[in-house]
């Protein structure tokens, strides 16, 4: 019995190795900070750190990380060959900017929802995204000037990173419309923060917009608490990466997640095959208009 034990002991601990590496600019050799990484086509993420070191923990070695931050190049390549991996940057061809002598006499809020019930929750290391639509009554005020984010969060000053999406053709979230990471810093405790974007100088696109909400799964972020089982007079480490978004249950026709290195589309059929609305968690994040 107790050769058993120790056996089991062995193949879980087998189950999930840990991979250390680093993330450098390909021709500055300087570290990457908060690079997006995931285990193709897992449920499995890690972000790295201010200094570019990264660690991730899977069981599937033979698979490849998919390392990706804006301005740099997509890379996809085997775990084993992860030790230190180099993006190459990307050039931008920056949009025209055109100065106005407006004085922001208008402003609206969109994205706002019914169901003022918002709920916090670990939703894992994937990127959620809503989805803002097109319409005609924004034209008048087709500038973002503000991004507000609902958050609840144990420590102070955590960081979060939030992505402004174009719509493809498919109505899928593409490119991304930012020319380098926003990240951003949130109280502890629960608020709704109100960031002010308005140097961005992004306009409400007519295809309509995706905003992703990304949690860094840093040191900085992450809080260690042991909990301890009475009945077994046992503890364990319990590790959580905050802030957590808040959601409202909503109805809607469809969700975006990111997951894996690959976005993917959630939606209700019914028997006949035709699609119909479903509720959804979304995330309580809204954004500003002004003219």
């Amino acid at each position: 019995m107790n050769k058993i034990y120790l056996l089991l002991i062995l193949m879980s601990g087998s189950l999930s190795a840990q991979i250390k590496g680093v993330v450098k600019d390909s021709l500055t050799g300087n570290p990457i900070p908060y690079v997006n990484i995931w285990v193709e086509n897992e449920n499995i993420g890690a972000s790295s750190e201010e200094n570019g070191t990264f660690e991730i923990y899977t069981s599937e070695k033979s698979k490849n990380l998919i390392f990706s931050a804006i301005g740099f190049e997509k890379k996809i390549i085997k775990i084993s060959e992860s030790k230190e991996v180099k993006l190459k940057s990307v050039e931008y061809l920056l949009d025209e900017i055109v100065l106005s002598n407006s004085k922001e006499t208008k402003q609206i809020e969109i994205g706002k929802t019914k169901n003022s019930i918002s709920q916090a929750f670990d939703n894992g290391p994937k990127i959620v995204a809503k989805f803002f639509p097109y319409k005609l009554s924004y034209k008048a005020t087709k500038y973002i000037k503000k991004v507000t984010v609902l958050t609840d969060s144990k420590i102070e000053n955590a960081t979060i990173k939030l992505h402004f999406y174009a719509v493809d053709s498919l109505g899928f979230p593409s490119k991304e419309l930012l020319k380098k990471d926003l990240i951003l810093t949130v109280k502890k405790g629960v608020n709704n923060h109100a960031f002010d974007i308005s140097y961005l100088n992004l306009t409400m696109p007519k295809s309509g917009l995706f905003v992703g909400f990304e949690k860094l799964l840093i040191e900085k972020n992450k809080l260690e608490t042991t909990i301890t089982d009475f009945n077994s007079n046992t503890t364990k480490t319990q590790k959580k990466y905050y802030p957590f978004l808040l959601y409202n249950f909503v109805e809607k026709d469809f969700q975006f997640e990111y997951s894996g290195g690959k976005w993917s589309k959630q939606q209700k059929f019914n028997l006949d095959g035709s699609v119909s609305k479903m509720m959804i968690n979304e995330p309580a994040i809204n954004l500003i208009l002004t003219n």
